[in-house]
């Protein structure tokens, strides 16, 4: 069963901060110019992807973890949900501030399986794009004052960043991405967002934004611990490999493909997101073809495949 690729077809998430980038940049057959997201590797109940191919096509991937786990070696992940989410985020404006819990806290408090820790590659960036990461705060008393009082200079810590940057997001940090800024997002898959601050924009019901300060200050790692990552580089034939993170929750890389090159499955199953260019892969004689905005997942039952072309990849895995 799954001899090939499964491609997953998007869901669109519009938001207050979104714009109209993933039609004009990935071609996603969206209307709105305000969708922020495109879920294009989940199997959350808020915004599941469907099935587009195979003797599954229609089903969820949801679905399929729970009724057909040999397509993901199941028995060896030991977790009950699908536990990655792959997004791609078009900030037309500033994202709000945030943090997001860890395991324990969102077990025990929210009754959620995950909390959320993520990473970001960036796809493309304004010459004066910026994202927050981290804060100034040296202990919690520091912190619950500078965030009661609204000190928002003096406590956010703002980096610079542009394409082809990649920012490791521990849960427990407090972050936003910057207007101008189109990302991949590999995370757990939680959707728990605690909001810090929210510049004081009002919806189209023209209130404010909920802010959850309380839970905030409970889950924010004082003082900030910047995290750090060791990054490697390998060739093999026409592919070009760059291990960008390997952390307790997932292994990314950003794949360049030049030319052709024959591959083994080595996990129990691959996320591959096309970020750029087009390519073609081929599973047992079959072959299809993959594009920027092409999202799909290399089942447990796929031992080798063949990827041929130019084109640019995030891909990960557990």
């Amino acid at each position: 069963m799954y001899n090939e690729p499964i491609f997953l077809q998007p869901v669109f998430q519009e938001r207050i901060w979104g714009g109209k980038k993933l039609r004009t940049e990935f071609n996603y057959p969206i209307t709105s110019e305000n969708t922020g997201e495109a879920w294009v590797i989940s199997a959350h109940p808020n915004g599941p992807n469907r099935i587009a191919n195979g003797p599954s096509e229609g089903k969820t991937l949801a679905d399929i973890w729970k009724e057909n786990g040999e397509l993901f070696n199941k028995s060896s992940t030991n977790t009950e949900d699908y536990p990655l989410l792959v997004k791609i985020l078009d900030a037309n404006a500033d994202l709000s501030v945030q943090v997001h819990p860890d395991d324990k806290f969102a077990s025990e408090v929210e009754g959620q399986p995950y909390g959320k820790t993520e990473c970001w590659y960036v796809l493309s960036a304004d010459s004066d794009a910026e994202i927050i990461l981290g804060h100034h705060a040296n202990s919690r008393d520091e912190l619950e004052q500078m965030l009661d009082s609204g000190q928002w200079e003096g406590l956010l810590q703002r980096i610079k960043v542009q394409a082809g940057d990649f920012i490791y997001v521990p849960s427990g940090t407090i972050h936003a991405i910057g207007k101008g800024i189109v990302i991949l997002e590999t995370q757990q898959s939680s959707d728990i967002t605690y909001r810090v601050y929210d510049y004081d924009r009002v919806g189209a019901d023209g209130q404010t934004r909920e802010l959850h300060l309380d839970r905030a200050k409970e889950v924010t790692t004082v003082p900030h611990q910047p995290a750090g990552v060791h990054q490697t580089v390998k060739t093999i034939e026409g592919l070009t490999i760059k291990k960008l993170v390997k952390e307790k929750y997932f292994t990314v890389y950003h794949w360049q493909l030049d030319g052709k090159v024959n591959q083994r499955l080595e996990n129990d199953f691959l996320q591959v997101s096309v970020i750029e260019g087009k390519a073609e892969i081929t599973v047992d004689g079959n072959t299809f073809t993959i594009e920027k905005g092409s999202n799909f997942i290399l089942p447990y039952t796929v031992k080798e495949y063949e990827l041929s072309g130019n084109a640019e990849f995030v891909v990960s895995h557990t």
